[in-house]
């Protein structure tokens, strides 16, 4: 097996992640684009996914350090802050447990995903021209409800296509949350939802890596660097850009791509 593969989709991955156009459902295309067997590179693509969480990691060390710093300390802002993290993540915790052969079956279906980019698309639009006023600043002050209800919102995100970054960050977006404070919450949201996501994954299919005929554990190192390399930069740029362009570019491309993907699903182009 080629360097090629695992490149080609850790750039997808690292790309993907955290813009609202669905890593997950990208990963799918990609794979059924290029005539990569599902079942073989499925796990690939959840360990991936590592890659890019480190990458929010590494480049907010200082906030989840000074977080760590407060609750040792007792300071309520930091509690804060966890808490809205653990309250926002509960909801994919329980639905993902008990929807995950369902949400499993869906894996396979690019036209799904493709259906997914358009509705998905279409919302981003329609949310950007209808939300309320945005005046909620900082993780830590977010009140629980609105916490809670980005969570709820996340769940949506378990179907392929319709992006995780892109549920919450919009779902926070229509609680009232500031653009900013909305994609750096789903950054952070990020880490416990996939890392989750990823573990259950490798914890059901351990058995899969190095055996004959699977992808090997080089080759998922591969692309978990390509794609932590990637999002790390895709992460510096992606705050300046919404807060000077919105969501609506990505909403267009998610038409764009939904559209193409379709049209070529039905043997059109």
């Amino acid at each position: 097996m080629s360097v090629t593969e695992p490149i080609l989709l850790g750039i997808v991955e690292g790309l993907t992640e955290f813009l609202p156009v669905s890593s997950t459902g990208h990963l799918i295309l990609a794979s059924a684009l290029l005539g990569y067997d599902e079942e073989k590179w499925a796990l690939f693509n959840v360990v991936i996914q590592l890659g890019a969480i480190l990458a929010v990691i590494v480049l907010y060390w200082r906030t989840f350090w000074a977080v760590a710093m407060g609750l040792i300390r007792r300071d309520p802002v930091s509690w804060r802050f966890l808490r809205n993290l653990l309250l926002a993540f509960l909801p994919a915790a329980v639905v993902g447990l008990a929807l995950h052969k369902q949400i499993e079956a869906l894996l396979g279906r690019p036209d799904v995903v493709c259906v997914a980019l358009v509705l998905g698309g279409i919302a981003i639009l329609v949310i950007e021209r209808l939300a309320k006023k945005q005046d909620l600043v900082g993780v830590a002050d977010l009140p629980v409800r609105t916490s809670l209800g980005i969570g709820v919102i996340q769940c949506i995100a378990m179907i392929p296509g319709v992006s995780r970054s892109g549920a919450t960050i919009l779902g926070a977006l229509s609680l009232g949350v500031e653009r900013r404070t909305a994609a750096e919450f789903s950054f952070f949201l990020a880490i416990p939802t996939m890392l989750g996501a990823s573990t259950l994954e490798l914890a059901k299919n351990s058995h899969a890596i190095g055996a004959p005929g699977q992808v090997g554990f080089g080759t998922i190192a591969i692309g978990f660097l390509v794609a932590f390399i990637v999002a790390l930069a895709v992460i510096r740029g992606f705050v300046t850009f919404v807060s000077r362009h919105g969501f609506g570019p990505f909403a267009w491309y998610r038409i764009a791509a939904g559209v193409i993907g379709l049209l070529w699903l039905k043997g059109i182009l």
